[in-house]
């Protein structure tokens, strides 16, 4: 079995462009997860865990790609080289193969901190700046994802019966937003 580079690329909302992340990079195969980094619960991620074998390459652009959190980014480098897969950050240029030197180790520590401190400040941020908005009568909340009209349908078709995961799928939203629609005003 001939061993493959494998990408995984990382953004996170759907209006952001993935394909800029491995440009000019040989990989044979890509792995997208449109998502937040700041867990690892990625259904790509989950894929290309189960797709690489041993002797394969992964190769990320970044490190804040694969996790916003010290702690998951140590985790998957570390789950990844046991299974004899080797790990390359282009950005960092960093490679980790379970065999790393110090320094390496030390690397992956020092730049998966600065990743999760900088999606604090963005957190930290994003309050404020949602705060400041609030005070100015600015700042409505997310939008609802369904109208009065939808609701009342749908907790009509509940009321009979109707599958949970089925109004779910024709409602466009998930079962949770489903069921916290059906427990208000009740």
């Amino acid at each position: 079995m001939q061993s493959q580079r494998i990408g995984y690329v990382r953004v996170s909302s759907f209006d952001q462009n993935p394909e800029r992340q491995l440009e000019h990079v040989e990989v044979g195969r890509v792995f997208t997860d449109k998502a937040s980094g700041k867990d690892t619960q990625r259904p790509e991620l989950d894929s290309l865990l189960a797709f690489v074998r041993e002797g394969d390459t992964v190769v990320v652009h970044s490190m804040d790609r694969l996790a916003r959190n010290l702690d998951d980014l140590r985790r998957l480098v570390q789950k990844l080289t046991k299974r004899g897969v080797r790990i390359e950050f282009v950005k960092e240029s960093l490679t980790f193969t379970g065999e790393d030197s110090p320094m390496a180790n030390l690397m992956l520590s020092v730049m998966g901190a600065f990743a999760e401190f900088e999606r604090a400040l963005i957190r930290e941020r994003q309050r404020e700046g949602i705060a400041l908005a609030k005070q100015r009568g600015a700042y409505q909340g997310r939008k609802k994802a369904l109208s009065p009209e939808q609701v009342a349908e749908l907790r009509q078709r509940a009321a009979a019966g109707e599958q949970k995961a089925k109004l779910a799928r024709e409602f466009g939203v998930s079962r949770e937003t489903l069921y916290q629609y059906l427990r208000l005003d009740q």
